[in-house]
């Protein structure tokens, strides 16, 4: 039998030259850092179902930041959860809400860090719909104006990136306009383009306290056997003013963050979400997998499917050992 002409397995042979030839390399840079921000002094508040993620106070949500960035994680994307919620989600478009003192503290702290503030009122409704509501429907062209104003009230309080994960028809024009107004339109936008109405979205219920009091999010989420659909939504938020895209949960969803990346050249986003995170994180304890190794491939893999930047609670492990 002749021997093989080709053999790529000359190029695995050592360390270095996996490393010359390796197509898709992580980067602490490529990292967003997702917090928890709550009411009170000194709360350190560990999430069961996320271990080593918490619910941070603002001082320690500042301190956790300022790790971000000396590890060489660029962003942070801030989630509020006020001590009080009530139909219309008020304190997610007070001025002096718990995630615009988070904004305010953090960039005092760490100016160059960038901090993206998600716009959306679950966290803050007390029914944990992302919109208000008209009897058991949530309303769209009502959610409009008040998720612009949560818009305005954190690039006023200094956010460098507005990210709207609410998933409202035209809410992307309605917040650009918004911002527009008030001259900042220089504040870029980030769409939840492509969220989907996942399963694995149930330990940041917890960390959030956004669990919806009835019903599901399925009638303004995407459906999670639809790809096309995804395509036709990040066109929506593009012609809207969309300056970047996202992918949301991202490990089930490689496919489309693949397919968004063949249709679209804005920077595109991935957000690895908190089950997600859970699984391998229980997986790492029982000793079920090598954790660490395993973290790097997911996070690799998500990369390689063609995202830009992965929004993960694994950024500060993955920075340190990268």
């Amino acid at each position: 039998m002749a021997h093989p002409v080709h053999r790529p397995r000359r190029l695995r042979r050592s360390a270095a030259l996996r490393d010359m030839v390796r197509e898709t390399r992580l980067s602490p840079t490529d990292f967003i850092y997702p917090l928890f921000v709550v009411e009170g002094r000194d709360v350190r508040r560990p999430i069961s179902s996320m271990p080593g993620i918490f619910n941070l106070s603002l001082e320690h949500a500042v301190k956790e930041a300022k790790l971000a960035k000396s590890l060489g994680v660029p962003a942070v994307i801030l989630f509020g959860i006020p001590d009080h919620k009530d139909a219309r989600g008020t304190q997610a478009y007070a001025t002096d809400g718990i995630v615009q003192r988070a904004i305010r503290e953090i960039k005092a702290a760490e100016p160059d860090l960038q901090v993206i503030a998600d716009v959306c009122l679950c966290e803050y409704t007390d029914h944990g719909h992302c919109g208000v509501l008209d009897g058991n429907h949530v309303a769209n062209d009502a959610t409009l104006p008040l998720l612009a104003q949560m818009a305005v009230t954190c690039a006023q309080a200094g956010a460098d990136i507005i990210a709207p994960s609410d998933m409202m028809d035209g809410r992307i024009g309605a917040i650009r306009k918004a911002l527009d107004e008030v001259k900042h339109q220089d504040t870029p936008i980030m769409a939840y383009s492509a969220k989907y109405a996942s399963g694995f979205y149930g330990p940041f219920r917890e960390a959030a306290q956004s669990t919806p009091q009835f019903g599901d999010r399925r009638g303004y989420q995407m459906d999670p056997g639809n790809v096309r659909e995804a395509i036709r939504e990040t066109a929506l938020d593009v012609d809207e003013g969309a300056d970047f895209i996202m992918v949301k949960p991202a490990l089930s969803y490689l496919d489309v963050i693949r397919a968004l990346r063949e249709n679209f050249d804005l920077p595109l986003a991935a957000y690895n979400v908190s089950g997600e995170y859970a699984m391998l994180k229980a997986a790492g304890q029982n000793g079920w997998v090598d954790y660490e190794r395993v973290m790097l491939e997911v996070l690799t893999s998500i990369k390689r499917a063609g995202a830009d930047l992965v929004i993960t609670y694994h950024a500060l492990e993955a920075a340190k050992l990268l």
